[in-house]
């Protein structure tokens, strides 16, 4: 079976307030392309696929019109992350063709979803807190309040699942699980949002065994393989979210598995529609010309200068129209500003004065003395005449 793994699509996710609809669709066409190029047998999507659990309307009509598309070519394997309501986005599944195939619920666990010659075992991201009773063995026995102990058990109904179909078959049927969870020994960006439960928010790749060829995992947005006893790889994100992503090389993976060969893997890079960049310095310095090729990417800028330049956020968006992130973050040697007491007693001039010194570092032209004086005394007038 050949498949397309992918995870962490987060559509209706924005950089800083900027919408990134445009990249979203680049992405879309691109999965197109893909699945039409790699004749996949099925994409599967593991988790986090919209980036809130009530989307906006503009988010659903643009997933809408991606999964018919690629329902059109390929079978579209979808479960829910941390970040979606299974609830909604399960709705209405068992209606739906076999074409497209939500599994969210905790009873569909340990039920596969033929592929090709192979199975995929789709497992929905397990919150312990909602899915620990359910999840516990017949003789009703509590699990643990933790990651491990549910996909623990989710794993132990794969398991059983799959060993009887193999003995049936008498040959090693292909298999892969999809799940989304934060494994020992990946790599996060400041993207993923706390799953932490009882202070601990990983789980052992151990948990997956061996009995399955591969491991499609979703939560982590940087793609990566990590350690264990059988091949589990995070597809990672399609767009980056934050510029802690700027090393990021977004792509999805194509996965060959057969009976009695390791696993084929192959990444294949996502469209970039603008990339991020981070530039930290002296305002002259990043208006010096040698950054002027970011240009047309989202920029994230940190100005140093011991004093915060004069419209410094104005004069960056003049040469970067995209820089969606301006910080004045002056250096560490610079001590931070000391608390003044302000009393009745104090004057109010002198108090107008020493503020703008703090902040800018100089103290008030004769202009600048004047307006603030005459601010005062208008603000002193209308309190007097209310």
């Amino acid at each position: 079976m050949r498949i397309l793994h992918t995870s962490d699509w987060h559509v209706g996710r924005t950089l800083h307030g900027v919408s990134l609809q445009h990249a979203h669709e680049r992405w879309f066409d691109h999965l197109v392309d893909v699945v039409r190029e790699e004749a996949v047998d099925a994409v599967l999507v593991s988790g986090d696929v919209y980036d809130r659990a009530v989307p906006p309307v503009e988010s659903v009509k643009l997933l809408s019109d991606a999964l018919g598309r690629l329902c059109a070519r390929t079978r579209v394997i979808v479960t829910p992350g941390n970040h979606d309501s299974a609830t909604r986005l399960g709705f209405g599944s068992a209606l739906w063709t076999d074409a497209l195939v939500v599994r969210a619920g905790v009873g569909d666990v340990g039920r596969p979803v033929p592929v090709g010659d192979g199975l995929v075992y789709p497992l929905p991201y397990l919150d312990p807190d909602m899915t620990r009773q359910e999840l516990a063995d017949d003789a009703g026995a509590p699990l643990a309040r933790s990651h491990q102990a549910v996909l623990t058990a989710a794993m132990d109904r794969v398991r059983a699942d799959l060993a009887q179909r193999r003995r049936a078959s008498r040959h090693r049927v292909p298999a892969a699980v999809m799940a989304h969870a934060f494994v020992a020994g990946g790599a996060e960006s400041e993207s993923e949002r706390d799953i932490r439960v009882g202070g601990v928010s990983a789980v052992p790749a151990e948990v997956f065994g061996d009995e399955v060829d591969y491991v499609a995992l979703g939560h982590l947005h940087g793609p990566q393989t990590v350690r264990g006893r059988t091949l589990a790889r995070y597809a990672g994100s399609p767009v980056a979210f934050s510029f802690s992503e700027c090393g990021h090389r977004k792509s999805a993976v194509v996965v060959d598995l057969a009976a009695g060969r390791a696993p084929r893997v192959e990444e294949v890079a996502a469209p970039v529609v603008r990339r991020l960049r981070h530039g930290r310095g002296p305002l002259d310095h990043l208006l010096s010309g040698r950054y002027d090729h970011w240009a047309s990417d989202w920029c994230k800028f940190e100005v140093t200068d011991p004093h915060r330049p004069a419209h410094m956020r104005e004069r960056l968006l003049e040469r970067f129209p995209h820089a969606v992130v301006t910080l004045h973050t002056p250096d560490a040697d610079v001590r931070p500003l000391s608390a003044v007491r302000v009393t009745a007693a104090s004057d109010p001039f002198e108090v107008l004065d020493s503020f703008v010194s703090a902040v800018t570092g100089s103290e008030p032209t004769p202009t600048e003395s004047v307006a603030l004086r005459s601010a005062y005394e208008s603000a002193c007038s209308a309190r007097r005449s209310a």
